[in-house]
């Protein structure tokens, strides 16, 4: 597999995660703004567990603003709260209920993926943990209906958690009745944190090679393109501005000259007064302008 990109395509999505205060069609404004491609969104508070309301007129702007603004790939984040791997009963039933009304309303928003970490087992068990995802994802998957495609995102790797590992989402995947429905979401702050050296040459082609034997690269659908305030194997989810952290501008060189580079990118860099989203905006454009 040529692990290179030869030439950048014209046609790069690339965008944010974007506010959706105010009304969910507001955000395809603020994507504009910002010269993106695409972007993603949470499609209500990120940290509260009851949703709110769709109205049918949001959701009609919503939809006329996409198509005229040429926005054709948009993306959903599951909110903070969910845990699908919880043991704790009342938890674990909220989170499978906030999955399945996310799927829901992707379908309504006409949003064909949504994003979701799997969640932590809390000292209950790997196995058991993975079972009870995969229980939800059944579910998720069942009333997708071919309409959303569910995004398993990797994490950082802290204790307890699930998805640091390739292994982890292939497992996952493969058990999974209806899996078609089922991606990856490789974040690069999650991957470096738990291990996986994306900043040299070598070892961007060395993830990338078991990315490509443990999941398959055309599972993925997804770049969440992060810098890490912490280091390699620190298993620490911190992100960082593009360029500022522990990856580096030379890690992002290589990473976006890799077969990675040709998939959606969306940034989840902090929102600070260092630098602007536009600024990291124009740093990953003026990185690919040099590939």
């Amino acid at each position: 597999m040529n692990l290179q990109i030869q030439n950048m395509k014209k046609d790069l999505l690339i965008g944010f995660h974007i506010s959706i205060q105010g009304s969910i069609d507001l955000s395809v404004e603020r994507a504009a703004r910002l010269g993106c491609t695409t972007f993603q969104i949470f499609t209500t508070n990120p940290r509260g567990w009851k949703p709110r309301v769709l109205k049918d007129l949001e959701v009609e702007r919503f939809t006329e603003k996409k198509i005229k603004k040429g926005f054709h790939v948009v993306f959903s984040h599951m909110p903070y709260l969910p845990n699908l791997a919880s043991p704790k009963t009342e938890v674990y039933n909220k989170s499978v209920e906030t999955l399945l009304n996310e799927v829901s309303r992707c379908i309504k928003l006409r949003i064909p993926f949504l994003v979701t970490h799997l969640g932590s087992h809390l000292g209950d068990g790997y196995r058991r943990g993975v079972k009870r995802i995969i229980e939800a994802l059944n579910q998720a998957c069942d009333i997708s209906e071919g309409k959303v495609k569910i995004l398993l995102e990797n994490t950082a790797g802290a204790p307890n958690s699930i998805g640091s590992k390739f292994e982890h989402i292939k497992e996952i995947i493969d058990s999974v009745e209806n899996s078609n429905n089922l991606g990856f979401c490789f974040d690069t702050c999650h991957g470096w944190a738990a291990g996986y050296n994306i900043k040299t040459p070598n070892g961007v082609n060395d993830t990338v090679k078991k990315l490509d034997e443990i999941i398959g690269v055309k599972k993925v659908y997804l770049i969440h393109l992060n810098d890490s305030v912490r280091g390699l194997g620190s298993h620490i989810d911190r992100h960082e501005h593009i360029g500022l952290g522990s990856i580096g501008v030379e890690g992002f060189k290589n990473i976006l000259k890799s077969c990675l580079g040709r998939l959606p990118l969306i940034m989840e860099t902090p929102v600070d007064a260092r630098r602007s989203d536009l600024e990291n905006m124009n740093t990953v454009k003026k990185i690919i302008s040099q590939l």
